[in-house]
């Protein structure tokens, strides 16, 4: 029996004009466009407002780069190549995930990754002797910082990845990233006793002085929108800007400040920052 042919993938700029062609406002000739006539559609009722926000977020996909979402160096939770299995256990309940790089600490390179249903076999106590970290690890795969974030995902439902580490233009390791850390652009939602009312916002200034920002925010249009100088040398958005300086992915109430403006984490997880209260 033959196997049905699967449905040719559509080229990058196909959603847009699928988009587009759905609604009966003027033409769109950019992203901006695109935005608003969706904007003006769900006003309408043309457009669920669930998929409004879905579809502005994969619009905003595109923009956004590896470096923007990574989990930094630092924050990684890894395994050694020469663990046991009584420490990849322990180091796999403690943190809940599924996937860990494996490290050989000698060379300061990461060797490969180790899934954890890879384990499961060894509860009995006949396979439990014949553990064997290098048996088990699988081939890692290594992309740049600066890789756009709806190419990465393409590459991820190719070669069916789900985890791949993520390298400096020198070739050191920077961090590392998910499928999920993707997907979550596209589904995830920030709920916050600051959240915006109106999502396409990347700015919202409060009535005492405070201004909240996305993290996803451009620097350019930061420094845009506020006349400010904030260097656009570490990262593309605002909250890689302060990721990169402190090293570390920052938790609520963590302070920065950069440029003579301070930046406060108002709303954050342990892999990003989402919303970042300023004052200059």
């Amino acid at each position: 029996m033959n196997k049905p042919e699967k449905p040719p993938s559509r080229p990058p700029n196909a959603f847009l004009k699928m988009i587009a062609g759905w609604l009966p406002i003027q033409r769109a000739e950019s992203k901006a466009d695109v935005l608003e006539n969706l904007r003006m559609a769900e006003q309408d009722g043309i457009v669920a407002r669930d998929a409004y926000d879905m579809m502005q977020r994969v619009l905003y996909v595109s923009d956004l780069k590896v470096r923007d979402i990574m989990i930094p160096r630092s924050s990684m939770i890894s395994v050694e190549k020469d663990d046991q299995l009584d420490s990849c256990l322990d180091v796999m309940v403690e943190s809940a995930h599924s996937r860990f790089p494996v490290v050989d600490n000698e060379r300061d390179q990461i060797i490969g990754i180790l899934l954890a249903k890879d384990l499961l076999r060894f509860f009995d106590e006949d396979h439990k002797q014949k553990f064997n970290m290098r048996d088990l690890t699988r081939p890692v795969v290594f992309v740049p910082e600066s890789k756009r974030l709806n190419v990465l995902l393409s590459d991820f439902r190719q070669n069916r990845n789900h985890m791949a580490v993520v390298v400096d233009e020198y070739g050191n390791v920077a961090g590392l990233v998910t499928i999920e850390d993707v997907l979550e652009q596209i589904v995830g939602d920030i709920e916050d006793e600051h959240d915006f009312e109106e999502e396409e916002s990347m700015i919202r200034e409060l009535d005492d002085g405070e201004i909240i920002i996305k993290a996803v925010l451009p620097v350019d249009e930061f420094n845009e929108h506020f006349k400010s100088g904030l260097s656009e040398r570490a990262s593309d958005t605002v909250g890689g800007v302060i990721s990169q300086t402190l090293g570390h992915v920052p938790q609520r109430g963590e302070t920065i400040e950069l440029d003579t403006i301070k930046f406060e984490i108002i709303h954050a997880d342990s892999r990003r920052i989402h919303l970042i209260s300023v004052r200059f």
